[in-house]
């Protein structure tokens, strides 16, 4: 009996650790989270969440990285903003602190936009800083 217990219990996978954040960590303007929530429609995931991350690259030595997903994973920071659940593992939460997330919707430069106040510089394409 204690065998086909522990098989039982091996295949369920617990529930992720997340952890809830406020708006002082990211926050996401009107235009953004309409955006966004729009994807996520599109998709088929309307209760889904906005990954941002930060990682190595571009030209100024660290960059965005943004995805849509089904659900936050383990040690995420969620936050909900502007109706929109956001989450942000807890090494890109170092760099985004404080940060906006805004959609402009033009065809030179559009797209979405990081004001982010731990940048200490970015590069002229806007898609890398170094903090």
């Amino acid at each position: 009996m204690a065998m086909i217990a522990g098989k039982i219990g091996a295949g369920v996978a617990a529930a992720p650790s997340v952890r809830v954040g406020d708006e002082r960590l990211i926050k996401l303007t009107a235009s953004a989270a309409t955006k966004v929530s729009g994807l996520l429609t599109k998709q088929g995931r309307p209760q889904g969440v906005l990954r941002v991350a930060v990682v190595g690259g571009g030209c100024s030595g660290l960059q965005y990285k943004m995805d849509l997903q089904d659900s936050p994973q383990n040690r995420d920071i969620l936050v909900e903003s502007a109706g929109v659940r956001v989450v942000v593992d807890p090494k890109s939460a170092l760099y985004v602190t404080g940060s906006e997330l805004d959609y402009v919707d033009a065809l030179q430069e559009g797209g979405f936009k990081v004001k982010n106040p731990n940048a200490a510089t970015s590069c002229s394409c806007g898609e890398s800083f170094s903090a």
